[in-house]
């Protein structure tokens, strides 16, 4: 006849195999869970639910490291304290890397709980649960608090996961979103370089990144007329560079049927609050010259001044208007007008030529309009690569924005 003790030993193992059993199916259950891609709210449904229902577990406070600091994203039970307050008080227990009994501690927020239950990775803190009204028998408690640490782990590693995938994505549409950028600036450059019996041109253009903000233009309008343009607009990728190819697009359908450059300017203006909404904005030099009469005309929106060399003098020119893309309607609109003698240099250039990451008081707007002085003799591309050269001598910093630099002689 079987005694009572075996009986109760076989009874005990029963049990602790229906307990096996039961643990594993709610780790199969939460693995495909995660496998199938399930929201991080069910997760934690998930969670609330074997350690209510199966551990009875009556008090839970989940946090998870998030940028530097912890969130709480699951609880239940007893009086919910702030997160901040329950992060300083776990601060006291992060050398311990295993679950650690709670009721005895000599903090007053610590105590209120039977475990703290950590969760690291490679001697990361990634998170931590406080369990209380957890009362266990005494042969059970070390299973069950390595079950609990073990389904709040994969958890916390499948949020991990979804974390990573989800700045992986992130990285990759940035790249392609960069990549874009540079297919559609490289539309937008125009030959560097351009010469016929009225003028001669050049340019150089270095991106500070692989996309930048600039945009330069030359446009032949007809036998005696021809127009240029040097802008800056605010940002940087797709959106700044979808935004200058529908200025290009929009600056050449103009100036093909509109003669006044004021009219073209406001025009632009409009283009670039409807598209923008007021959240981007355009810096420009525009000029349109004309051989017959030697007249320049220019409006100067809120860029860089344009250098004008002749006859051994520079002059600048500022006259224009605010910055486009700001006002729906500019608050003011002032036409230059220049005559032009033979052999005039003149030097369009954007702000990532002067701006460079340690300042310099050798280089300035006084320093090139003298460099101009010095070397407006030589050819646009000469001048330019001298020019260039001379800044990577003088300036050791540098440029902090894109550098794009368009120099015309006029004959």
């Amino acid at each position: 006849m079987q005694n009572i003790d075996d009986t109760s030993a076989e009874d005990e193992l029963i049990r602790l195999l229906l307990k096996r059993q039961t643990e594993l199916n709610a780790l199969l259950e939460v693995t495909q869970a995660i496998n199938k891609d399930t929201a991080t709210p069910t997760l934690i449904q998930m969670l609330q639910v074997i350690l209510k229902s199966y551990l009875q577990v009556g008090k839970l406070r989940f946090l998870i490291e998030k940028d530097g600091s912890y969130v709480l994203i699951s609880k239940y039970g007893g009086d919910i304290e702030p997160v901040n307050a329950l992060h300083i008080a776990c601060l006291k227990l992060n050398k311990f890397k295993l679950p650690t009994p709670l009721s005895s501690h000599d903090d007053l927020l610590l105590c209120r709980y039977d475990y703290f239950i950590p969760i690291y990775h490679k001697k990361k803190a990634l998170a931590f649960a406080l369990i209380g009204d957890f009362n266990p028998s005494s042969e059970l408690l070390n299973n069950d608090l390595n079950f609990i640490q073990t389904v709040i782990n994969v958890i916390v590693v499948a949020l991990e996961n979804k974390k990573l995938f989800k700045e992986r994505l992130l990285s990759e549409r940035f790249q392609r979103e960069m990549e874009l950028a540079v297919e559609v600036q490289n539309m937008l450059i125009p030959i560097k370089a351009y010469k016929d019996t009225s003028v001669e041109v050049s340019a150089r253009y270095i991106p500070h990144q692989n996309i930048g903000g600039d945009y330069f233009d030359f446009i032949r309008l007809n036998d005696h007329e021809f127009l240029w343009c040097i802008a800056d607009v605010s940002g940087k990728g797709i959106s700044a560079a979808l935004l200058m190819a529908n200025f290009q697009a929009s600056l050449h359908a103009w100036s093909a049927v509109e003669d006044d450059l004021a009219n073209i300017v406001e025009r632009l203006n409009k283009i670039v609050i409807t598209n923008t909404k007021g959240e981007r904005f355009i810096t420009l030099f525009l000029a349109k010259y004309n051989e017959k009469t030697r007249k320049l005309c220019y409006i100067n929106a809120g860029h860089n001044a344009t250098v004008l060399f002749s006859q051994n003098e520079a002059i600048t020119l500022k006259l224009g208007t605010t910055m486009i893309g700001v006002f729906d309607d500019l608050p003011f609109l002032n036409q230059g007008e220049v005559d032009i003698e033979p052999g005039s240099l003149i030097v369009n250039y954007t702000d990532g030529l002067m701006d460079h990451e340690h300042s310099n008081k050798n280089w300035g707007e006084e320093s090139l309009t003298e460099f101009i002085k010095k070397h407006g003799h030589l050819s646009p591309n000469d001048f330019n690569e001298l020019l260039m050269n001379h800044i990577n001598l003088v300036i050791k910093g540098k440029p902090i924005d894109d550098v794009t630099l368009l120099t015309l002689r006029i004959f």
